[in-house]
Protein backbone atom coordinates (compact mmCIF):
# COMPACT_ATOMS: atom_id res chain seq x y z
CA UNK A 1 0.00 0.00 0.00
CA UNK A 2 2.60 2.68 0.82
CA UNK A 3 4.94 2.09 -2.14
CA UNK A 4 1.82 2.62 -4.54
CA UNK A 5 1.20 5.98 -2.67
CA UNK A 6 4.80 7.00 -2.83
CA UNK A 7 5.04 5.62 -6.39
CA UNK A 8 1.82 7.74 -7.25
CA UNK A 9 3.45 10.95 -5.12
CA UNK A 10 6.78 10.72 -7.43
CA UNK A 11 4.87 10.42 -10.71
CA UNK A 12 2.77 13.70 -9.55
CA UNK A 13 5.85 15.33 -8.44
CA UNK A 14 7.96 14.59 -11.59
CA UNK A 15 4.85 15.81 -13.65
CA UNK A 16 4.70 19.32 -11.68
CA UNK A 17 8.83 19.66 -12.07
CA UNK A 18 8.54 18.91 -15.81
CA UNK A 19 5.86 21.25 -16.44
CA UNK A 20 7.43 24.20 -14.02
CA UNK A 21 10.98 23.88 -15.89
CA UNK A 22 10.21 22.80 -19.41
CA UNK A 23 6.65 23.21 -20.22
CA UNK A 24 5.51 26.35 -19.07
CA UNK A 25 8.54 28.62 -19.59
CA UNK A 26 8.23 27.57 -23.43
CA UNK A 27 4.48 28.37 -23.76
CA UNK A 28 5.46 32.01 -21.91
CA UNK A 29 8.39 32.59 -23.88
CA UNK A 30 6.12 31.82 -27.38
CA UNK A 31 3.11 33.96 -25.73
CA UNK A 32 4.77 37.15 -24.76
CA UNK A 33 6.09 39.14 -28.15
CA UNK A 34 8.39 41.63 -25.68
CA UNK A 35 10.37 38.54 -24.76
CA UNK A 36 10.82 38.46 -28.89
CA UNK A 37 12.43 41.82 -29.31
CA UNK A 38 16.02 42.52 -30.56
CA UNK A 39 18.14 44.16 -27.27
CA UNK A 40 21.55 45.94 -27.29
CA UNK A 41 23.59 46.30 -24.10
CA UNK A 42 25.90 48.89 -23.07
CA UNK A 43 28.54 48.86 -20.51
CA UNK A 44 30.71 51.41 -18.84
CA UNK A 45 31.14 51.91 -15.31
CA UNK A 46 28.09 53.39 -14.55
CA UNK A 47 26.37 50.01 -15.06
CA UNK A 48 24.46 48.06 -17.74
CA UNK A 49 22.23 50.15 -20.28
CA UNK A 50 19.92 47.38 -21.42
CA UNK A 51 17.25 48.83 -24.51
CA UNK A 52 14.56 47.32 -26.50
CA UNK A 53 11.35 48.53 -28.32
CA UNK A 54 9.73 48.34 -24.79
CA UNK A 55 12.53 48.83 -22.32
CA UNK A 56 14.97 51.47 -21.50
CA UNK A 57 16.92 50.50 -17.96
CA UNK A 58 20.04 51.63 -16.47
CA UNK A 59 21.05 48.82 -14.18
CA UNK A 60 23.88 50.17 -11.84
CA UNK A 61 27.07 47.68 -10.66
CA UNK A 62 25.66 47.91 -6.86
CA UNK A 63 22.50 45.89 -7.69
CA UNK A 64 24.85 42.88 -8.46
CA UNK A 65 26.40 41.00 -5.09
CA UNK A 66 28.33 38.19 -7.32
CA UNK A 67 28.58 36.62 -10.81
CA UNK A 68 29.37 33.03 -12.44
CA UNK A 69 31.48 33.47 -15.76
CA UNK A 70 32.44 30.55 -17.70
CA UNK A 71 33.22 29.92 -21.51
CA UNK A 72 29.59 30.99 -22.92
CA UNK A 73 28.05 33.07 -20.30
CA UNK A 74 28.51 35.76 -17.70
CA UNK A 75 25.81 35.63 -15.57
CA UNK A 76 25.50 38.55 -12.75
CA UNK A 77 23.10 37.65 -9.53
CA UNK A 78 20.83 40.27 -7.69
CA UNK A 79 18.93 38.87 -4.88
CA UNK A 80 17.53 35.77 -5.82
CA UNK A 81 17.60 36.80 -9.99
CA UNK A 82 20.31 37.39 -12.70
CA UNK A 83 21.11 38.82 -15.20
CA UNK A 84 22.51 36.41 -18.31
CA UNK A 85 25.01 37.82 -20.63
CA UNK A 86 26.34 35.64 -23.37
CA UNK A 87 29.36 35.49 -24.82
CA UNK A 88 28.62 35.87 -28.06
CA UNK A 89 27.83 39.61 -27.32
CA UNK A 90 30.97 40.39 -27.89
CA UNK A 91 32.32 41.09 -31.42
CA UNK A 92 36.02 40.44 -30.49
CA UNK A 93 38.27 38.59 -27.61
CA UNK A 94 39.55 42.55 -27.19
CA UNK A 95 35.82 43.79 -25.78
CA UNK A 96 34.97 40.85 -23.98
CA UNK A 97 37.94 41.62 -21.92
CA UNK A 98 37.16 44.86 -21.21
CA UNK A 99 33.38 43.75 -20.03
CA UNK A 100 35.82 41.30 -18.18
CA UNK A 101 37.61 44.21 -16.43
CA UNK A 102 34.27 46.00 -15.56
CA UNK A 103 33.23 43.48 -13.66
CA UNK A 104 36.19 42.78 -11.87
CA UNK A 105 35.92 46.10 -10.69
CA UNK A 106 32.26 46.14 -9.91
CA UNK A 107 31.25 43.05 -8.35
CA UNK A 108 32.72 41.81 -5.09
CA UNK A 109 32.73 38.22 -5.78
CA UNK A 110 33.13 36.55 -8.98
CA UNK A 111 33.66 32.51 -9.74
CA UNK A 112 35.15 31.32 -12.50
CA UNK A 113 35.13 28.26 -14.54
CA UNK A 114 37.01 26.69 -17.15
CA UNK A 115 33.83 24.65 -18.53
CA UNK A 116 29.95 26.08 -19.18
CA UNK A 117 27.73 26.36 -16.57
CA UNK A 118 25.13 23.84 -16.10
CA UNK A 119 21.71 26.27 -15.39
Amino acid sequence: MYVGVAGMGLVILSAMLIAAFFILPQRLFRRNPKLHDEYSLAFNDDGIHFRTAHVDSQLAWGLYSHALVDVNSYVLYYGSQFSLIPTRTFKDPEQRQQFDQLISRHIPKITRKDKPLAL
